[in-house]
């Protein structure tokens, strides 16, 4: 790969799935951005959250994604909030390409819906309020993407597949 190929959205959008068959199809290295900070600070999301609040989180997110550009070219499973920074946006646009994973709020809820591990869904985890986080957050992953892709009824590998052509590494 000449560059990386840095995986955004909302959580649900299927990132960490997309990244895998990425990483498979391609043969890069892969990098998972929540469990990179998890590992470096030794501690859970929900610990940081918790123990230090979102800011010190965000914090750390930017310290992530700082790292990893200037690193080798690899497919990057971004956090659904590494783009509410400005920063860390310019930062992955100068060493790659920005792809931005859509579905709707119900396919999100159903993909999440089980999960104890999204603090910002913690006490409310429906379809109404993903969708108005998801509303929220709409613009600036518009705005930082270079390219789209909906997951809603797509297999792993059509999406990796889209992904690969768009982004010209086929």
């Amino acid at each position: 790969m000449k560059q990386h190929i840095y995986l955004i959205g909302f959580m649900g959008t299927g990132k960490t799935t997309i990244s895998h068959k990425l990483r498979e199809l391609t043969g890069a290295k892969e990098i998972d951005m929540d469990a990179w900070i998890v590992e470096k600070n030794a501690l859970s999301i929900n610990e940081m959250f918790e123990k230090y609040g979102e800011t010190y989180f965000r914090d750390r997110e930017t310290d992530a994604v700082c790292e990893i550009a200037k690193s080798a070219p690899a497919i990057v499973s971004c956090g659904g909030g590494a783009v509410l920074r400005q920063e860390n946006t310019q930062m992955m646009k100068e060493s790659g390409r920005i792809v931005l994973l859509t579905a709707t709020p119900e396919t999100v809820y159903q993909r999440v819906k089980n999960s104890t591990d999204r603090p910002l869904l913690n006490g409310h985890m429906n379809v109404e309020y993903i969708a108005s986080l998801m509303e929220k957050r709409r613009a600036l992953y518009a705005g930082a993407c270079d390219i789209s892709v909906s997951t809603d009824g797509k297999t792993p590998e059509q999406i990796a597949m889209e992904i690969l052509a768009a982004a010209g590494e086929m």
